[in-house]
């Protein structure tokens, strides 16, 4: 920039400004005069020597150089709380996690490795995030996570500077509630033919291993749903709804909290998970915890 004289409070008045939608919106939050966020936004586009909004219509709408310079706010402000965060952590002797989830991830698997994070000698105060992958990857890259806990690798070619970290595979299972999953049981896998399936969509990794499954065994089921986030397909599937796929490390824990049991194993479609991040060897802690609890045997898969 030409000019230096662009201050962070120009710069937080202009953050909120974008966040709110508006000055007057701004002023109400802020309990501050619109005259006084007007010549706050005035005095930054001069010290940057760009207009960062247009008007449109009644409102307000960013500039290319707004949408940018958002972008670096947001960046910014985001530090800002990262670090008073941190601060009363440290003064509370915690160590903070931040986790992206991928919402393709079953939760019970993010449990069992997040579990292992309760117990170590240093408390860990966990901030987890449900997102798809995309978004969680671009978070990461921009350090607002530690680590993101997924079904999938980073695809190579990547621009992002994120690294794949293998945790565990496991064998699938097909389970349901008592009643359905004992009537396919008997004949199984072609006694699927026609029976009521709960699916991942198809951007989830294991989608297209599932189909090649089905396609193997000449069978066709009948999809009553396909679901993009884990946790719901479930809950579908604890009412009965249909069939789904598990992974069998997880055949215990399914049993317990969703009533769900077994039809029959699929030891050809393997379910993969991955911990992500920006580091080619993972330093954080609590991290290093959940890697210890995997090779330690925490998912008994077959």
């Amino acid at each position: 920039m030409k000019n230096t004289g662009m201050n962070f409070r120009h710069l937080y008045y202009f953050w909120v400004v974008a966040k709110e939608g508006g000055v007057t919106r701004a002023a109400e939050r802020l309990g501050l005069a619109i005259q006084t966020i007007s010549t706050q936004l005035s005095q930054l586009e001069q010290s940057v020597g760009k207009a960062l909004f247009m008007q449109q219509g009644r409102g307000l709408q960013l500039t290319e150089a707004g949408r940018l310079a958002l972008a670096y706010a947001d960046q910014i402000f985001l530090l800002g709380e990262q670090l008073q965060e941190a601060l009363g952590e440290a003064d509370s002797g915690r160590t903070r996690l931040t986790v992206g989830i991928s919402d393709s991830l079953p939760k019970l698997t993010a449990f069992r490795l997040l579990e292992a994070t309760l117990h170590l000698a240093t408390p860990v105060r966990l901030v987890c995030f449900e997102d798809q992958f995309e978004a969680l990857l671009a978070d990461l890259a921009l350090h607002k996570l530690d680590v993101v806990l997924t079904d999938r690798a980073v695809r190579s070619g990547t621009t992002l500077r994120v690294f794949s970290h293998m945790l565990f595979e496991s064998d699938t299972i097909v389970v349901g509630t008592p009643a359905l999953a004992g009537a396919y049981a008997e004949g199984f896998p072609g006694s699927l033919n026609g029976a009521p399936f709960l699916l991942p969509t198809r951007n989830n990794a294991l989608r297209g291993r599932i189909d090649e499954w089905f396609e193997l065994h000449n069978v066709r089921p009948d999809v009553v749903g396909e679901f993009e986030d884990n946790a719901l397909l479930n809950t579908f599937g604890r009412r009965g709804a249909g069939l789904f796929f598990a992974p069998a490390a997880l055949a215990g824990d399914l049993a317990d909290q969703f009533g769900a049991v077994l039809a029959g194993h699929v030891p050809q479609v393997r379910e993969h998970v991955y911990a992500i991040s920006n580091e080619r060897k993972i330093k954080h802690p609590a991290v290093e915890a959940i890697l210890s609890a995997v090779h330690q045997g925490v998912f008994s898969t077959p």
